[in-house]
């Protein structure tokens, strides 16, 4: 494997960075301010404006995810097929027309089409952006450039940069209308769009296009990746419910939306200030299943935590800090389980698949998120003792414990430091 030469490093111990490394991280920044200033405050539009019923939100925002993450495999086969840059650039422009389509649809017919669309954008550009930084990043790890799982933290960081801005950006448009949000967003992924026609390179240097169709077969009787994907399948679905489960539980305490961008804005802040140190200390100290471990039963605790405080009905900022206590163990899971999963991917990718192993990681992921998202809408309509929905929720990410792949028994530290991908 080969790839643009490596810059000296900047700061002792920090992974070094290629040109192109740095505008793939800094895409990622760019993505996220331009969905998250959107995206959280979708369920209450859809919930007062357009006036769907609970069950019916949850399976507009499980579908929005499952044609993002449950079609990245096919975004991941395109990119492996076309290479990144025309599949970066046609997803930019989905996304753009999804956005303004968003904004003018009065009706769920039209609303479950710019979701469809908005997903199908990310599954385009996503996982091209995903499997390259990935390449990269095994590809310095084998030069000696630092280990890669500090490299996809790094990318972790900038999304999460971006996450905490978008939602502030949001908030502050919506003052105005959920309109001027989604045209927002559009007016952003415009100028990703043409930044990344003049910056994105037409041939990276190193990366091979597949030329012979197929792959699928050997991926679907893989059975640790198989295992990997469904582990990071109940990650997903928990994650998925700062969407969804998160902004019902804020309007319960508060009567307002207002706090859900400052809850989006710690867990952004909390991503951005200690994923770097978080990733060092796990890779110096736990195998990678352990980590993953850790972190699914961080995120099953924040769940445990709210269904412990629902039945005392709080109100208020003390009925905000359950909520407040999810978002922060939720954030620390997260910070645990999505690097070391992503990491994990090469080494169990076919020779010249990185694409479609990265795309099918998240859909699978979508697979279950679509499943799960309208289960939980509709417990959250059933009516139940208010501390069952969240204690179920809380039930997933300790069970997908037992999913973790044997694959996973090594240590992180090792994985980013001379392993090459097993082709398995």
């Amino acid at each position: 494997m080969t790839s643009t030469p490596p810059e000296p490093p900047t700061t002792a111990g920090s992974p070094r960075t290629t040109p192109l490394l740095r505008l793939l991280i800094l895409t990622q920044l760019a993505f996220n301010v331009g969905f998250f200033a959107v995206l959280p405050f979708l369920s209450a539009h859809l919930g007062t404006a357009v006036g769907m019923a609970g069950w019916l939100v949850g399976f507009v925002l499980g579908l929005r995810t499952f044609s993002q993450q449950g079609l990245f495999v096919v975004g991941g086969a395109l990119t492996d097929r076309y290479g990144v840059r025309p599949v970066v650039l046609a997803g930019c422009a989905l996304r753009v027309a999804g956005f303004g389509w968003l904004g003018y649809a009065d009706s769920a017919g039209a609303v479950i089409g710019a979701v469809l669309l908005i997903g199908f954008a990310a599954a385009l550009f996503s996982p091209a952006v995903e499997s390259e930084v990935a390449r990269q990043a095994v590809a310095l790890e084998e030069a000696g450039g630092g280990p890669r799982t500090r490299v996809l933290a790094r990318f972790t960081v900038a999304g999460q940069a971006g996450a905490f801005v978008g939602p502030l950006l949001g908030a502050l448009l919506l003052t105005v209308d959920f309109r001027a949000v989604c045209l927002a967003g559009a007016g952003i992924f415009v100028l990703v769009l043409a930044g990344h026609a003049w910056l994105l390179p037409q041939h990276i240097p190193g990366r091979r296009r597949t030329t012979v169709r197929g792959g699928t077969g050997p991926l679907l009787r893989n059975r640790r990746f198989l295992a990997l994907c469904c582990a990071y399948g109940a990650y997903l679905l928990a994650y998925n419910q700062l969407y969804l489960a998160l902004p019902a539980e804020v309007e319960r305490a508060t009567g307002s939306q207002a706090p859900l961008a400052w809850l989006f804005a710690l867990s952004s802040l909390l991503v951005v200030t200690a994923q770097l140190p978080v990733t060092h200390w796990a890779g110096a100290r736990l195998s990678a299943r352990r980590s993953m471990a850790a972190g699914l039963l961080l995120i099953s605790a924040g769940f445990a935590l709210v269904g412990a405080a629902r039945p005392a009905e709080l109100t208020g900022t003390v009925g905000l800090l359950p909520a407040a206590g999810f978002v922060v163990l939720l954030t620390v899971g997260q910070m645990l389980v999505a690097p070391v999963a992503r990491a994990l991917v090469p080494d169990l990718a076919e020779p010249g698949r990185l694409g479609l192993y990265t795309g099918a990681l998240s859909s699978v992921s979508g697979l279950i998120v679509l499943a799960g998202s309208s289960a939980t809408g509709t417990l959250m309509d059933l009516g139940l003792p208010p501390a069952v929905p969240w204690l179920l929720l809380a039930a997933v990410p300790a069970a997908a414990v037992r999913l973790l792949p044997p694959a996973a028994e090594r240590r992180t530290a090792r994985t980013a430091t001379g392993l090459r991908p097993s082709g398995r």
